[in-house]
């Protein structure tokens, strides 16, 4: 099956593309992964894969990209450090979609910017099933749907959109890409952004990050295969106790949900010990946090990310 639907891409890519070049948003993750594999398997080095360091990375995401990809993997890949311009451009905006809406333009204009200096035609993007569905369906916008302007310069490739998370892995798995790529649990577009409720700033970004990094480290140690693992910075402020003190502090909640294709989502019934530990790290390592909570609900009612 796999080796089917490869060589009818990578035609299909050679056929579009042309004698042209193509850019590539790539984040490391699975989606973005596979896509690029796919595509320099058709046009080689006429592909440049971009990418950009919006500010809302996970802990660690630009160094393994670059080390990854750029001197494992040696694709032709081009760093953009654009966080301050993100940071700039979300300042003041709190509603949920139109973070969404901000993050996806200010990332298709860098994009834009980078393509008109190789001189690239096509955009190529790792955009899956349950991103147009969920966009289609006024669910939420997805980056890779939601944020594209109406007049793109350039012609658009999703060589994935007709598949789910679970085939993607697949997917990957068949092209060669080592597991942690291929295993790695999914990532917002828009990054840890919308894990932060409310204005996006530096601060909060960093809090959330350390957050996150806490709450996949204890369930990778504890051995769980969730669908996905993260923090959210509720923008929420609880009344604590430091030493003799009352302390008004950040509540952090964490969420872990099973899934096969992101499209419905259970709450993983994680074992209270692994909860408390995670708790006690969150509230031990980062000063600014003084409540855990920890999400129970599934998808649906909710959605897997919060916003």
């Amino acid at each position: 099956m796999w080796e089917r639907f490869i060589g009818e891409k990578v035609e299909e890519i050679r056929e579009t593309v042309g004698d042209g070049r193509a850019v590539i948003a790539l984040s490391g993750g699975v989606d973005s992964s596979v896509a690029a594999v796919l595509a320099h398997r058709a046009i080689g080095d006429r592909l440049h894969a971009v990418f950009v360091n919006t500010g809302f990375l996970r802990k660690g995401e630009p160094e393994f990209v670059r080390k990854t990809f750029g001197e494992e993997f040696g694709l032709n890949l081009h760093y953009i450090d654009a966080s301050e311009r993100f940071f700039g451009e979300l300042r003041g905006v709190t509603d949920p979609e139109e973070k969404r809406k901000v993050i996806g333009r200010v990332f298709i204009e860098v994009f834009e910017e980078v393509a008109g200096e190789i001189d690239a035609e096509f955009l190529i993007q790792g955009t899956i099933a349950p991103d147009w569905i969920e966009s289609r369906g006024k669910i939420k916008s997805h980056h890779n749907v939601g944020g594209l302007p109406e007049r793109l310069n350039l012609k658009l490739i999703e060589p994935l959109r007709d598949l789910y998370k679970d085939e993607v892995r697949e997917l990957g798995r068949e092209l060669g890409l080592p597991e942690k790529i291929y295993s790695r649990m999914p990532f917002p577009g828009p990054g840890l952004a919308v894990r932060v409720l409310g204005e996006v700033t530096p601060e909060r970004i960093a809090i959330v990050r350390e957050a996150n990094a806490i709450v996949e480290e204890e369930i990778e140690k504890a051995k769980l295969k969730p669908w996905q693992a993260f923090a959210v910075l509720l923008g929420v402020k609880t009344v604590g106790v430091q030493g003799d003190i009352r302390a008004y502090k950040e509540t952090v909640a964490v969420r872990v949900v099973e899934s096969l294709d992101g499209m419905t989502a259970s709450a993983m019934a994680v074992p209270f010990d692994v909860l408390q530990r995670i708790a006690f790290r969150i509230t031990s390592e980062i000063p600014e946090v003084g409540r855990v909570l920890y999400d129970v609900t599934n998808k649906p009612p909710a959605t897997i990310e919060f916003e």
